[in-house]
């Protein structure tokens, strides 16, 4: 399943983005769905973000986004979004979002998700 990212952009430290992902067609189980996303800084590993279980919404994030960064999901629109404010220089990275199931809810690690997307690049300038 190729999963479709869209809204990065440039902007200005302090100021806020909207990602969001969709699931395109008939996709992996909604029940069982983990979606997830992911960054990846130039020169550095890629980095788990935030995630969120599907049947019932819990979510998990990193600590250096908590607070900031809200992760949810669409059930009608088949969507999950990545609300990031006040945004730091720091935040910089492209963002993929993932998905996977049979995974926990607070999954980390990039090997665990099936179903990627093309990412989508976040420049935030001091």
């Amino acid at each position: 399943v190729q999963l479709q990212a869209s809204g990065g952009g440039l902007v200005q430290a302090g100021d806020s983005l909207r990602l969001s992902c969709k699931a395109p067609g008939r996709t992996f189980s909604r029940s069982r769905r983990i979606m997830g996303w992911f960054r990846r800084a130039p020169g550095k590993e890629r980095e788990f973000v935030a995630a969120i279980r599907w049947s019932d919404g819990i979510t998990s994030y990193v600590d250096s986004v908590k607070g900031r960064f809200t992760i949810s999901r669409d059930n009608a629109e088949n969507t999950v979004d990545l609300q990031m404010n006040r945004l730091k220089p720091e935040d910089t990275a492209v963002y993929y979002c993932a998905g996977g199931t049979g995974i926990t809810w607070y999954q980390t690690a990039p090997q665990a998700y099936e179903h990627w997307g093309q990412g989508t690049q976040v420049t935030v300038s001091s």
